[in-house]
């Protein structure tokens, strides 16, 4: 059974800095693309970043680039998403999802985490 278990979420203000972590369990980690998504209250869910299975490629929605990176360590299982200069707007519950093919910002991903809430006050 395929788990992600996103954490790292929290209060943080404008300006500010945080990594998210997704551990994943019951997959073959190296032969799965990681892609991470956001939703804001009352707006539907959106893309965030990706990075293959080797970890050579990301891609990133406009709104993030220059600010937020994906990283994957192979030997934790883990995908984090390092987040610096942080916006009110990117207030969210970020998810992390999983899947064997490039989907890249497309939602089709096989397997989602529960997800985590990321707050950025002004």
């Amino acid at each position: 059974q395929v788990q992600l278990v996103e954490s790292g979420g929290g209060l943080v203000q404008a300006g500010g800095s945080l990594r998210l972590s997704c551990v994943a369990s019951g997959l073959t980690f190296s032969r799965y693309t990681m892609g991470w998504f956001r939703q804001a209250p009352g707006k539907e869910r959106e893309f965030v970043g990706a990075i293959t299975w080797g970890g050579g490629s990301t891609d990133y929605a406009d709104s993030v680039k220059g600010r937020f990176t994906i990283s994957r360590d192979y030997d934790k299982n883990t995908v984090y998403l390092e987040m610096n200069s942080l916006k009110p707007e990117d207030t969210a519950v970020y998810y992390c999802a999983a899947d064997k093919s490039w989907l890249g910002p497309r939602g089709e991903y096989a397997h989602w985490g529960q997800g985590t809430q990321v707050t950025v006050s002004s």
